[in-house]
């Protein structure tokens, strides 16, 4: 892969709608900001089409979002880039789109999409909202890491004799997932779990350093399956708990998610103290040993670093182009 994929990159569309240069690498949807900046600046580019096994359509959703356009209109700005696209190049009409690929990681590029049912069903799709439920394909599709990065703190690892609580999470409401573990566990007192966002008047960083003293870090699903909290929890050395359904983890098809996750189903909550204290000291500590070993895997970097995040969404198209035939 590395010395020879090659991704060709379309022109940017109207500036006001596409990337012409890198959104600032901030937030919980710096994943899709770094990877267009990560690809501008790897050997994977080329400048010749010919030479390409995938084609990047650099659209951006997200940016769309923020300037206030309706789902509506953003589909139809996205159907008129392609249908430029598709008159202009002849790449896509070569495969009907399978080897084009485009990246989202914020829900509102999954909605917009959507609305344009060839691209959606053809191309690629690199998204931070997985969800088996809402027409992602594993085969096909690739699941997107959500990183909120920077990181307010170091990684955390190789610290098993501090970590002395059980399990942990705060965080809002807003899914059914979250009211029932909150209705369920909120009043434990092995469970440090929290119905609200820790205030930051109760002291600097107090939800960061909670991940360091805990060894087991729920991640319920939110408004999507996917949260930020997984990718926090790894780098702060935390045992990530998955409990939501149809979930396609990141790098599914690169790492094993059980050497170094709790994953549970959604069904589970209800048994969740009982699943957790049932884990022996070694396997928390094999967990932990592993989790330590993957935490690079989930960072970011500009320029991109060997097998960080960038490294591993390019592996996992790398897999999908070997399925296109021409």
């Amino acid at each position: 892969m590395e010395k020879k994929f090659k991704i060709y990159i379309y022109p940017d569309g109207d500036p006001k709608t596409f990337y012409q240069t890198p959104r600032k690498l901030t937030g919980k949807y710096a994943s899709e900001g770094y990877f267009f900046q990560n690809i501008r600046e790897s050997r994977f580019r080329t400048e010749d089409p010919d030479q390409a096994h995938l084609f990047f359509i650099p659209i951006s959703c997200h940016k769309m979002r923020g300037k206030g356009t309706s789902y509506e209109n953003m589909t139809i700005i996205v159907q008129n880039y392609l249908d430029g696209l598709i008159a202009k190049y002849p790449y896509w009409n070569r495969t009907l789109g399978a080897d084009h690929f485009f990246v989202t990681c914020h829900d509102v590029g999954v909605r917009a999409t959507e609305g344009v049912p060839f691209l959606v069903k053809n191309a690629i799709r690199v998204v931070c909202s997985p969800s088996y439920d809402v027409g992602f394909i594993p085969h096909k599709d690739v699941a997107l890491p959500q990183v909120l990065q920077p990181f307010a703190l170091p990684a955390g690892g190789n610290d098993v004799e501090n970590r002395t609580s059980l399990g942990f999470w705060a965080g809002h409401r807003n899914s059914k997932i979250r009211v029932i573990l909150a209705r369920v566990w909120e009043n434990d007192t092995e469970l440090d779990i929290s119905n609200n966002r820790i205030s930051r008047a109760t002291g600097h960083l107090v939800y960061q350093k909670r991940f360091y003293r805990t060894k087991f870090c729920i991640c319920p699903g939110g408004s999507q399956v996917n949260s930020a909290r997984i990718t926090d929890s790894i780098h702060y050395g935390c045992v990530p708990v998955i409990l939501s359904n149809y979930y396609d983890l990141p790098f599914n098809d690169i790492l094993d998610w059980q050497k170094f996750a709790v994953i549970l189903r959604e069904s589970d909550v209800y048994q969740l103290k009982q699943i957790l204290k049932s884990i022996s000291h070694e396997e928390f500590v094999s967990l932990h040993n592993n989790l330590v070993k993957v935490q690079k895997h989930f960072q970011w970097n500009t320029p991109p670093v060997k097998f960080d995040a960038f490294h591993m969404v390019i592996y996992e198209l790398w897999l999908r182009h070997h399925v296109i035939k021409y």
